[in-house]
């Protein structure tokens, strides 16, 4: 059983040392000092899932979320196969599929030749041969309230971190604001899962190795209408790449551009954008009207990246906060949620001993996280990176009237044992991964 707060001060203060909350009253800036095992900054797919995880396996965990909410434009709504089969073993799957979502069973392209099918996921042998598209809102908000049912569970929202709380070289956990004011969360174990932009990477002094993939990527929103098709939209030509994912009441239309060139774009004014983006997609072109003005443009300016370490003494980090992900097959999502998993599987039960008994997580757990999820994460990033150099670079440079699909593409698909390979890799990544029992 996990000991109470005054239990696990006793230790300390036998041993000379002040408690947290005796440090805090001492500086005057931290107006109250809460412990747990494992506090998980950041509220998104990873972090989320791993809360949920730990919690289940017995862990006190601590989520901290940034934002007051989890309703955010823009976000990756795209749930892979892999992740249904993770909510499935669960036992959660069928009442995520209760919420309002839509399925993608297979990607296709328009070309000179005809439709051009790259990924077909009718012919994996899985439960769930599809991508869900769902708002990662009610993803998010779906996982948090089962996380709520095990009382070893606490969500903060709003709580913008600070600073590490470190002692000896050691992460020993970390101080937020709130509305309220500043307060402190001490912890065995605290992981970064704050994504791309992760705050508690930068103050860990992790720094990336970063690549610059050749391209941006504009968003907007269309109107949706009533006679238009499900899922995904795909579309390449005379320099052109256009996509267009459907979230239900309206388009989340996306147009690739190249790497460094939103200055340029802007300055011929927002009629050009309408123009460039309704060549491919011409459907759309009465629709484009409705996009007025610069500010309704939300620019994500593309990186892949990968930092050499994830760990160090007290400290994790797991998903964008680790490695970057390229939009790129949409696999962000799901490699931050294989990320958790893994961790969970492999540092529930050290948590639990270190828990009862007090003592620091050995660092050689930490390493096996890394240690694990690096290939994967390597393996896709460089198939990310080809995909872009040979398929999408060549596609924005291309004056075609619309997109050709490279010999080595074509062949690859007439081949019946590779054939399914492209839609496992993008279903399941590397290998699958399950949740330990």
């Amino acid at each position: 059983m996990a000991k109470t707060t005054m239990e696990r001060e006793a230790p300390r203060a036998a041993a000379g040392e002040r408690p947290a909350s005796g440090e805090a009253a001492a500086s005057g800036e931290v107006q109250d000092v809460k412990r747990t095992t494992c506090c998980v900054v950041g509220g998104g797919p990873g972090g989320a899932v791993l809360a949920l995880l730990l919690a289940r396996k017995g862990v006190d965990v601590t989520l901290l979320e940034a934002h007051p909410d989890f309703d955010r434009e823009f976000r990756g709504d795209t749930i892979h196969p892999s992740v249904m089969k993770i909510m499935d073993d669960l036992g959660l799957a069928e009442r995520l599929l209760e919420l309002r979502h839509s399925k993608v069973r297979k990607i296709t392209l328009q070309t000179t030749t005809g439709p051009f099918t790259p990924v077909d996921f009718g012919h994996l042998r899985t439960k769930f041969p599809y991508i869900t598209i769902m708002p990662q809102t009610s993803f998010l908000e779906f996982v948090t309230d089962e996380a709520k049912r095990y009382p070893n569970f606490r969500l903060v929202m709003g709580a913008r971190v600070k600073e590490l709380v470190e002692e000896g070289g050691v992460v020993r956990g970390v101080r937020y604001e709130e509305h309220d004011g500043k307060h402190e969360v001490r912890a065995l174990l605290t992981v970064g899962a704050d994504g791309r932009g992760s705050r508690v990477r930068r103050l860990a002094g992790f720094e990336p190795i970063k690549t610059s993939p050749p391209m941006d990527v504009l968003w907007f929103k269309l109107p949706r209408e009533a006679a238009d098709p499900e899922g995904l939209i795909g579309r390449f030509g005379r320099g052109h790449i256009a996509v267009a994912l459907d979230r239900f009441d309206y388009w989340q239309a996306g147009y690739v551009i190249p790497k460094g060139t939103y200055p340029e774009l802007r300055h011929a004014g927002i009629e050009a954008l309408r123009r460039s983006y309704a060549e491919p997609v011409p459907e759309f072109a009465d629709r484009m009207k409705r996009l007025e003005d610069w500010k309704q443009v939300s620019l994500l300016s593309v990186e892949s990246s990968r930092c050499p370490k994830w760990y160090r003494s007290g400290l994790l980090l797991i998903g964008d906060a680790a490695h970057v992900m390229s939009p790129v097959f949409g696999v962000g999502i799901n490699y931050a949620i294989q990320d958790a998993v893994i961790a969970a599987n492999v540092l529930a039960e050290p948590l639990k001993r270190c828990q009862a008994r007090l003592k620091d997580l050995d660092l050689r757990h930490l390493a096996a996280v890394q240690r694990r999820r690096e290939w994967p994460t390597r393996f896709i990033q460089a198939l990310q990176t080809q995909i872009q150099q040979q398929v999408l670079a060549r596609a924005l440079r291309s004056n075609a009237p619309s997109f050709t699909p490279p010999a080595f593409l074509r062949l690859l698909f007439r081949v019946p044992v590779l054939r399914d390979l492209p839609a496992r890799i993008v279903a399941f990544g590397a290998w699958p991964v399950h949740v330990k029992r």
